[in-house]
């Protein structure tokens, strides 16, 4: 492919994931990053695996009492999963990625 055709299918795809993205919800969007998580943690790409983490810890809700519990927990896994991409302990991150994005994909099935 040249140079030109390059960037078209560049701008295509962009296009593409930017409707993806926009169109996606709030649950689908948090699944996601989880992909993106997990992606880098197998390419060993500790920034972009701690970016994806830090994502994910913003996007916790600590407001609504209901869900507090629940947000300590992964706040502390999530931070738990930032220290060990710096001890570059890829598998134990990508395996308790892969656990958490599961048992995401679990609950929200059995939502609808």
């Amino acid at each position: 492919m040249n140079g030109m055709a390059t960037a078209t299918a560049n701008r295509r795809l962009n296009q593409y994931l930017a409707n993806d993205i926009r169109g996606a919800s709030p649950e689908q969007l948090i699944m996601k990053v989880y992909d993106f998580a997990i992606l880098n943690c197998k390419r060993q790409e500790m920034l972009k695996t701690n970016e994806a983490l830090q994502v994910l810890i913003t996007s916790l809700n600590f407001e609504n009492e209901a869900a507090r519990e629940i947000s300590v927990g992964l706040f502390r896994l999530y931070q738990y999963c930032q220290d060990q991409m710096r001890k570059k302990n890829y598998k134990e991150v990508e395996k308790i990625l892969t656990e958490l994005k599961s048992t995401w994909t679990a609950a929200l099935q059995n939502r609808e």
